[in-house]
């Protein structure tokens, strides 16, 4: 009797990766649709006398925001991507060492981003309900730092599955690598509209 030959394997379904590309969609969309209002309510301000002549009275007068925190915020997130991909290309050479110091050094710069964003909190002194300004302000650096904290808690339980062993599973580091890139893509935006022009 004469036996067929066995069927290919299936071909890998992806579901992390694609579940992770769905959700940074959303992010992406969800603080698009927040800075779209910020900008509307920005547009739709009065003027006023300002040093440098007619200025939207957008932003309140005695509101500074530290531009510095807010661009280490950038160049280390931008180091950050760096990093994973550094994880990511490590992870497929089958590099254990090198993987979880790429990991680690991502979770270390999310954790300065994070540190960043609550400096500039601390030095802004802008009280939550101090009118439409504030309140647009905290709540879309406050989805940011929501994001953060899930992208942290991401790279967390990316390094504990592969301390563990399961070296074999490169989508979770390939999917991490794109929840920070897109991570990165969103705060590219918040930073040029919260940060650059007010």
């Amino acid at each position: 009797m004469l036996a067929l030959p066995p069927a290919p394997a299936p071909a890998p379904r992806r579901q992390v990766l694609a579940g992770t590309a769905v959700a940074g969609a959303a992010a992406a969309m969800l603080v698009g649709g927040q800075l779209a209002v910020w900008w509307r309510f920005r547009e739709a301000s009065p003027l006023r006398e300002g040093a440098d002549g007619l200025v939207k009275d957008w932003k309140p007068e005695n509101v500074k925001i530290p531009e510095v925190p807010s661009n280490i915020m950038l160049i280390t997130l931008v180091v950050l991507c760096l990093m994973a991909q550094f994880a990511l290309y490590s992870a497929k050479r089958r590099d254990r060492g090198n993987t979880i110091l790429g990991l680690g050094l991502v979770a270390l710069l999310g954790l300065a981003t994070l540190n960043a964003q609550a400096f500039v909190y601390s030095q802004m002194e802008l009280p939550v309900a101090d009118g439409a300004y504030s309140s647009m302000f905290y709540a879309i650096t406050g989805t940011f730092v929501v994001l953060l904290l899930a992208a942290l808690v991401f790279t967390v339980v990316t390094t504990f599955r592969y301390l563990a062993g399961r070296t074999a599973e490169i989508e979770i580091v390939s999917s991490l690598t794109l929840f920070w890139y897109i991570l990165t893509g969103i705060f590219i935006a918040v930073w040029f509209v919260i940060y650059v022009t007010k």
